[in-house]
């Protein structure tokens, strides 16, 4: 064997198992990325979920204050009539 054949083989096949490695190393980097984006997909959806959660109880206090408008409202209607009658 030529001292260049026996060179290109052994250049070949250091890079073959160097890539091997890489490739290997990079199959845990995409289970340690997809493990990650799984993590972050649930802290996301509780985040939803109190979201929605607080959009509602928002929506049921502003109710809840509009009804209390709408007892003042009667409230001073009646008082204000009272008043009238009196005078």
């Amino acid at each position: 064997m030529d001292t260049t054949q026996l060179l290109l083989t052994v250049v070949l096949t250091v890079i073959t198992i160097l890539l091997i490695i890489v490739g290997i190393q990079l199959i845990f980097v995409l289970r340690e990325a997809r493990r990650i984006l799984v993590r972050v997909s649930g802290v996301i959806s509780s985040f939803e979920a109190t979201g929605a959660g607080l959009t509602h109880g928002l929506g049921e206090l502003q109710g809840f204050v509009g009804g209390l408008r709408s007892v003042f409202k009667i409230i001073d209607l009646l008082q204000s009539r009272k008043n009238g009658r009196t005078k």
